[in-house]
């Protein structure tokens, strides 16, 4: 009798789309949990991901992961993407594991990202000596017909 892993090494690919192995930071929220949890995927397709979490997940769940992709992984400008979908299959249930997740992307949607204000520029107080002194008062004198008495 084969064993359980031979059959799974000889079992055909199933998936229509191709896979991308992204080690990407990624946050993932649960339907009806107020918070989000840190993650990090380990594959992405068209329609699906893999990552793993430290906590329980259940068969099933909603689920809401965003993923800001830089300008490494796109070759353009970064992007935020925002995927729902939902957990189909969950491995390492035991609590002292974390749990392998795999998810159907149901829809996504780009996000803009906020980009960081530039800082200021700073400017040092700049001395333009007395040549430009004596240009600026050349000037006022030459315009001073165009001043209002007091």
């Amino acid at each position: 009798m084969p064993s359980p892993q031979a059959s799974v090494l000889n079992t055909p690919e199933r998936r229509a789309l191709r896979r991308f192995s992204l080690k990407l930071a990624a946050l993932v929220r649960v339907c009806g949990v107020p918070y989000e949890f840190p993650v990090h995927t380990e594959n992405i397709s068209a329609r699906g991901m893999f990552f793993y979490i430290d906590r329980f997940m259940s068969e099933g769940a909603q689920i809401e992961v965003m993923i800001n992709f830089s300008s490494k992984v796109t070759m353009t400008l970064p992007i935020k993407v925002r995927f729902l979908g939902r957990v189909l299959r969950v491995e390492g249930r035991q609590r002292t594991e974390r749990a392998g997740v795999a998810a159907l992307i149901e829809e996504y949607d780009y996000l803009p990202i906020k980009e960081e204000p530039e800082p200021p520029v700073q400017t040092e107080s700049l001395s333009f000596g007395p040549l430009t002194s004596s240009v600026v008062r050349a000037a006022e004198d030459q315009n001073s017909h165009l001043r209002q008495p007091a």
